[in-house]
């Protein structure tokens, strides 16, 4: 049965099935076949759970730090040290290399002013960019480009041509998150090992076939995709040996729900199909319980994380001077452990922006201390910088974007308060 185009198109987001990972023959794309020059690409990670930014970005330097953690504290001596005053946990190893080449930037204090510890409220309000607003059904990733199609010197740049892919905004999972979430459709990219779309070969899918049905009907130009070509790629899917594609000499990534993830986003962005934005998530950061110090949970979470950013980074290459990446979750944990070893809801945390363009190597933001005077409500890390802020500064600068107020409305942003991280 025929699926209806609208129907299928849920707020403009597009589910495609399959189970392996892009080829990397797809540089035969119609943007790669037209010589166009490789625009600036976002990739957005969100850190489900509500990540400890304490215990990720150490603040060794703090004695209450110590008294706080007895059990989870990680030793003064296993600090992979940055500044002097922070320093890595030692699981996040892999990505200490970026940091000193200054491509990797980290903000403390930063999350959402919002007070909410409902992990299902929090994500919302940091997905949808509207803290403490309910019921927003787009969201801020969706809105920013949005913001970057209006963008008057854009269209003066395009004289009315600019089109866009139909892979242009993309999650790495079976359905689009609410960050993508909008007018501009998306595409939730998973399992594409069985993605087939007409012609030779078995029978198409119940998404290939609806995704053909929409691109052959669409009069309106639903994906605004660049033409026959980009549908053609998307046809080679189903013919291809996801085996086929090797990162780049000296590049593995861990084998890992998140590796793999990070894996396609890798292949996607050299492929040249006209990717601007990419989401992907990973979960396991709730640590009530037995959250482990240098050992334990979060160090085998952080493992993981870290070996799989920086196997992507690597193995972006050349292609890393125009991606950036940035990195969120929905609050952190207390600065206090609990009695069963772990860390509850709390409220400021770390972020991270790794890019080609970055002016990493060094920790913003102003850090408000951990004395117990210091602290929210007597119990958590004080915010100190909204993570819009850096969302906004990040998109100003790889998407165009220049007006904010659509992006994060309400919020004010003025880019004279930037860090200046990109």
């Amino acid at each position: 049965m025929r699926m209806n185009r609208r129907f299928f198109l849920h707020k403009g987001a597009l589910a495609v099935a399959g189970t392996a990972a892009i080829p990397s023959f797809l540089v035969r794309s119609v943007l790669a076949e037209t010589g166009a020059a490789p625009g600036q690409r976002l990739v957005v990670i969100f850190q489900r759970g509500a990540v400890d930014g304490l215990n990720v970005v150490v603040p060794y330097r703090e004695k209450n730090y110590y008294s706080m953690r007895p059990t989870i504290a990680i030793p003064q001596k296993q600090v992979i040290d940055l500044d002097g005053f922070f320093g890595l946990h030692p699981s996040m190893a892999a990505c200490k290399p970026l940091y000193d080449q200054g491509q990797l930037a980290i903000i403390h204090a930063t999350g959402s002013p919002d007070m909410s510890r409902s992990h299902f409220d929090a994500q919302d309000y940091m997905e949808s960019g509207t803290p403490g607003v309910k019921g927003t059904d787009d969201g801020w990733l969706n809105r920013a480009l949005q913001a970057e199609d209006a963008n008057a010197a854009l269209r003066r740049r395009c004289a009315g041509t600019c089109e866009h892919s139909a892979f242009r905004a993309l999650a790495l999972g079976s359905d689009v998150p609410l960050t993508l979430a909008g007018r501009v459709p998306a595409i939730a990219l998973n399992n594409l090992n069985s993605f087939a779309v007409g012609g030779r070969g078995p029978a198409p899918s119940t998404a290939a076939s609806a995704f053909e049905a929409m691109y052959a009907d669409s009069g309106d130009h639903i994906f605004h995709a660049t033409g026959d070509e980009t549908f053609e790629a998307v046809k080679m899917l189903r013919d291809a040996n996801p085996a086929q594609y090797q990162p780049a000499p000296g590049v593995e990534y861990p084998n890992s729900e998140f590796g793999n993830s990070m894996k396609q986003i890798a292949q996607l962005l050299k492929a040249n199909l006209g990717v601007e934005a990419a989401f992907t998530d990973v979960t396991g950061w709730d640590t009530h319980h037995a959250q482990g110090g240098v050992n334990g949970q979060l160090a085998n979470r952080l493992g993981d994380f870290s070996a799989s950013v920086a196997a992507f980074w690597r193995d972006l290459g050349d292609s890393a001077e125009n991606v950036t990446l940035v990195t969120m979750s929905e609050f952190g944990r207390t600065a206090r452990e609990n009695g069963t070893g772990g860390t509850d809801h709390g409220h400021a945390n770390a972020m991270f922006v790794l890019g080609g363009r970055a002016r990493g190597g060094k920790v913003y933001g102003r850090w408000p201390g951990l004395d117990n005077d210091q602290l929210n409500q007597g119990r958590d890390l004080a915010l100190t910088t909204d993570y819009r802020a850096v969302l906004g500064e990040v998109i100003t600068h790889t998407l165009g974007t220049d007006n904010l107020e659509v992006v994060f409305p309400g919020v004010r942003l003025d880019p004279r308060s930037f860090l200046r991280l990109v």
